[in-house]
């Protein structure tokens, strides 16, 4: 038996009752899973469904799909199925968006480069010409339902400061959407000092300065490290007098690296559960992962009925 890394948690996480709470408040959004045809993503909005938080519409190859309900003994008789196989079935959840006949977007069996080629594109309807989408993590730990809402970990690579800068306000929108009246939210730097040697910390300052005038129903600090965004002491000993230090509800990293980094490393070492979504389009798109375990499916569920309830 292999030994397990020692800096893997051994806790298993849960989803956030606050977030479910919220989510079944709400009405159950119709749910678009692309490329439906396997187990496991079958698994996941079969979970959403049963939890409330879905009316699954199944969309991809038509006889894998019943294939792999077979094996789940999953029942899918009263669900709509579209024969849309490989890349059609992105472009055909597009289609169902643009009409109003689904209300969400989940990826399935697909690699997320072909899942999100045939739905962000201008082309494809859900998005406004020259509007930017965001990703992101909605992140607790086993003990504390209270969420760090990560962008942009899973779709930005290597970000402009405008495309931080609209990351930065959707993460604001979906933390008011969430009842978090005044985020606070950090921009993610190695020094909390604008170094011209260092250019995220000349990017993180001025995305500061443009949040006073453009967000002001948030609370912006920038550059900012890890250690003051997380720790009150840590602010304290180094005399940073902001009140972003040590109670972020956002954090803004500068690449995709950093933030896929951070978020696994907050998963795989220290138990949490992270719900991810895309923002900016027409209607939410949750990106669900095969390895990610069922309280992370069903908090992205809830995050997707949340979010969809802000655009009805």
């Amino acid at each position: 038996m292999t030994t397990p890394h020692p800096f893997l948690s051994t806790i298993l996480p849960h989803c956030p009752q606050r977030l479910l709470d919220q989510a079944r408040s709400l009405p159950v959004p119709r749910v678009a899973l692309v490329n439906a045809g396997a187990e496991n993503p079958l698994r996941g909005i079969r979970e959403a469904a049963e939890a409330g938080l879905a009316e699954p519409v199944l969309i991809g190859d038509e006889a894998k799909i019943r294939d792999a309900a077979e094996a789940l003994d999953y029942d899918i008789s009263q669900l709509r199925l579209i024969h849309a196989p490989h890349a059609e079935a992105a472009v055909k959840a597009a289609e169902l968006a643009r009409k109003g006949e689904a209300d969400a977007i989940m990826k399935g069996q697909v690699h997320t480069s072909t899942f999100l080629k045939g739905l962000l594109p201008s082309s494809a309807g859900l998005r406004e010409k020259g509007t930017r989408c965001g990703h992101v993590f909605h992140i607790t730990t086993p003990h504390s339902d209270r969420p760090l809402l990560l962008t942009d970990g899973a779709l930005n690579v290597d970000p402009s400061v405008e495309t931080r800068q609209a990351c930065l306000q959707l993460a604001v929108e979906l933390a008011q959407t969430l009842g978090i009246q005044r985020p606070k939210a950090a921009l993610l730097a190695p020094t909390e000092d604008p170094i011209p040697s260092v250019q995220n910390t000349m990017e993180s300052a001025a995305i500061a300065t443009w949040a006073r005038d453009h967000l002001p129903q948030a609370q912006v600090a920038g550059p900012i490290a890890m250690d003051l965004i997380l720790s009150h002491d840590a602010a304290a000993i180094k005399g940073y007098d902001n009140p972003v230090g040590g109670d972020a509800d956002i954090m803004v990293t500068p690449n995709i690296t950093t933030g896929n980094a951070l978020f696994k490393l907050m998963v795989l070492g220290m138990g949490c559960c992270a719900a991810g979504i895309v923002l900016g389009a027409k209607v939410p798109i949750l990106l669900t992962s095969r390895s990610q375990q069922a309280p992370a499916r069903i908090a992205s569920a809830a995050l997707g009925v949340i979010a969809a309830g802000a655009r009805a």
